[in-house]
């Protein structure tokens, strides 16, 4: 008899199971949506005031050793040597081929010491990809990430929310920073950063082990009841790809993956070509100055109609590329919101495309989808 693959869980999995309509992930059993609320009201309580994601499921690798950052320098996208302590630092692990095998965010303690945040999907590959670029480094590499709930709390009202809970001024925290910090008396670091377009705190939880998950109920408990006043909401996977996709926010697995590379994602932002090497770096020499065949783009519907994911993008009859990710808009008026990618010469903001839905083109245009929620949100007051 075969033995089926069991799936993983997260510290919280009791608490979620009782009240959420759980899904698979990435190989976890997550929250899709909480029964009382559901996705729309979990959506627009993080746009208008704030929610709480539990979000242990991505990978946390500490780096530890004198050769840690020569090491990330190495297998990393972004320039580094600027880093201060504290600081937070989003970046791709790249193949020999120019390839995106993950987008993380480093976050730097010292010379010697850093944490990385990485995608569910990836937690076991690219922990054995860093093992092998490892080696000649003096360091070692711990993968953490059951020793560490991880929770996201997104919202105009996040920060006055987990500032019931530290001592220290959170308005001191700029954006893409960290502080270690006692949340609720117990060890975390607090990160101003997110996956929704909102202000935001990523909270990483110390020592607090999968087999023994009280103290990780406690905080989630003392965060719902810090922001009661403010009407926080639980918020599951279903709200975190609705949020994440208004802004614009590319998901790893759907929009980019190994055969994407930077240029044609639109994150080449986030590579540093002057560093002197970095895995990855001489194929993205060779590209930088050609014009991609394709590029990511948004997607707003002008006619009714919703795309999903390898829907067709249509010019003038012809096909020009594919969805990749795709849905409503609940902030826009439940508009039909996409991201996919076209051929580069269509990529110009503005340009009017149709989308193949049900066996008809349907209207739409190339939009910045993170400029056209602020716009919305700006003009909303």
């Amino acid at each position: 008899m075969r033995e089926e693959r069991s799936l993983r869980r997260t510290h919280l999995y009791d608490w979620h199971i009782e009240r959420a309509n759980m899904t698979t992930f990435s190989g976890f059993e997550m929250p899709v949506e909480y029964k009382s609320y559901g996705i729309i009201k979990e959506h627009l309580a993080v746009r208008n005031s704030v929610g709480i994601f539990d979000v242990t499921h991505m990978g946390r690798f500490e780096v530890l050793g004198p050769d840690s950052m020569d090491f990330l320098e190495h297998v990393t996208s972004r320039r580094l040597e600027a880093l201060n302590e504290g600081s937070c630092r989003y970046g791709l692990l790249l193949n020999e081929r120019g390839g995106i095998l993950d987008d993380i965010i480093i976050n730097y303690f010292n010379e010697e010491k850093s944490l990385l945040v990485v995608n569910a999907g990836n937690r076991e590959k690219d922990f054995n990809w860093l093992i092998e670029k490892s080696e000649g480094f003096n360091l070692n590499l711990n993968e953490v990430s059951d020793q560490k709930p991880m929770f996201a709390v997104q919202g105009p009202a996040a920060q006055k929310t987990i500032q019931k809970l530290v001592p220290q001024n959170l308005g001191n925290l700029k954006r893409f920073n960290f502080i270690t910090v006692n949340v609720s008396n117990q060890p975390c670091i607090v990160s101003r950063t997110g996956y929704t377009g909102e202000d935001g705190f990523e909270i990483i939880q110390h020592g607090v082990p999968l087999s023994n998950p009280r103290k990780a109920f406690e905080l989630w408990n003392d965060i719902l009841e810090a922001g009661k006043e403010f009407e926080i909401l639980p918020c599951g996977l279903g709200a975190r790809d609705t949020l994440r996709l208004e802004a614009g926010l590319p998901l790893y697995g759907n929009d980019m993956d190994e055969n994407t590379n930077p240029f044609e994602a639109k994150l080449d932002t986030f590579v540093n070509l002057e560093k002197e090497k970095f895995v990855g770096k001489e194929k993205l020499m060779e590209l930088k100055n050609v014009r991609p065949s394709r590029i990511r783009v948004g997607i707003a519907m002008e006619d009714r109609g919703i795309p999903r994911p390898h829907y067709q993008i249509l010019r003038n009859g012809e096909e020009i590329g594919v969805i990749t990710s795709g849905g409503i808009s609940i902030t826009h008026g439940r508009m039909g919101i996409g991201m996919g990618y076209v051929g580069s010469e269509f990529s110009e903001l503005g340009t009017e495309v149709q989308i193949m839905i049900k066996e008809k083109a349907r209207q739409a245009r190339i939009v910045d989808l993170m400029k056209l929620l602020r716009d919305l949100k700006s003009q909303s007051g």
